[in-house]
């Protein structure tokens, strides 16, 4: 039985999804559901105690990302790299130092953490958000569009699939969709979906003082890659990075002392007067990983032409991160795409 009908459903309230209906809300488009399977909105942007376990940083030619940011009225700011960063190539070799060029263009990160600007783009239709519903099912009905989730099925005229393609290959589209748009589907890599963040914080950011710029990069090691996450009011002061996903098999006790031993060896003893450590593995989120996890280490190639299609007569489009031709597995990219699916929505 059908419990909702809407002029346009959503599937996915990550950036991408919020994105295309923020567009068609200030379009005057209000007839909009948006379905996410988590219990909280974001997606792969996570902000927890003031750390992004997701999304973070973003470049100066991610000019979607900076324009939607001006629009909504937040704040952005500099990646914080003064002083000596940390590189540590070789188990057999002292660590080198460096200086960061400060010429050179410097990432941004998001003021309040990057989960801002998803509580920003989310208030016009909040309550059109229906969280902890999956889809099952997607079934043309000729003039509509039957979603079957674990809660409801939904009718609407046009529908938008914003979450990862090897995740929507899970659901069951009636008719099927070409074999070539699954083949592709279930190909793209799902971004984050094999990395594992860690999230310090501490009572005073000790690494400034002693002119670290809390940058650690390590080509072997526990750590792969370590920032300095002090936040926009310098009120809270933290590091963040990426875990060596060789120490996945590891028990949680077991990988946190060797990542907290790692980083005193290289930042110092007061590493261990942590306030908090969190860490988050993404290839246990069902909702971006799978069974089959693929390290990349490359940049994968997105935007593949068959997500440019739509699908279902019309009425079925594909978005997201992974599915946009510029900026690909990026914020910019889940922007792009989100405001090309609303531009097609439209004008359709």
């Amino acid at each position: 039985m059908i419990k909702t009908t809407s002029k346009y459903l959503i599937i996915g309230a990550g950036l991408s999804g919020l994105t295309t209906a923020y567009e068609l809300y200030k379009a005057g488009e209000t007839a909009i559901i948006v379905l996410d399977a988590r219990a909280t909105i974001g997606g792969r942007i996570l902000t927890t105690n003031q750390i992004d376990f997701g999304a973070t940083w973003f470049q100066n030619h991610h000019t979607h990302v900076a324009g939607l940011l001006r629009e909504l009225k937040i704040e952005k700011f500099p990646q914080y790299a003064k002083g000596q960063s940390v590189l540590v190539y070789s188990t057999m070799a002292p660590e080198h130092y460096f200086q960061n060029d400060p010429n050179a263009p410097s990432a941004h990160r998001i003021a309040g953490g990057s989960t801002a600007l998803i509580k920003k783009l989310a208030t016009p239709f909040l309550n059109q958000i229906h969280t902890d519903t999956t889809v099952l099912a997607i079934e043309d009905l000729g003039d509509s569009i039957k979603v079957v989730t674990n809660k409801a099925a939904y009718s609407a005229e046009k529908v938008v699939s914003t979450i990862p393609p090897r995740i929507a290959a899970r659901i069951d589209f009636l008719p099927e969709l070409p074999n070539n748009v699954t083949e592709v589907m279930k190909k793209t890599h799902t971004w984050m979906s094999n990395a594992i963040k860690v999230g310090l914080k501490f009572k005073q950011p000790f690494w400034k003082a002693r002119n670290l710029s809390g940058t650690v990069i390590g080509q072997v090691g526990a750590v792969t890659e370590l920032y300095d996450h002090t936040n926009y009011g310098e009120t809270e002061f933290g590091l963040m990075g990426f875990v060596n996903e060789a120490l996945r098999d590891l028990t949680p006790e077991e990988r946190q002392a060797k990542i907290l031993a790692y980083l005193t060896k290289y930042l110092g003893e007061e590493i261990m007067d942590y306030t908090s450590y969190e860490e988050k593995d993404w290839s246990q989120d069902k909702n971006t990983s799978c069974d089959t996890i693929k390290s990349i280490y490359m940049s994968p190639a997105y935007g593949n032409p068959v997500f440019a299609d739509s699908y279902m007569n019309g009425k079925l489009l594909f978005s997201g991160a992974e599915t946009s031709p510029l900026h690909g597995g990026y914020m910019d990219g889940a922007i792009y795409s989100g405001k090309l699916a609303a531009e097609k929505l439209k004008h359709k």
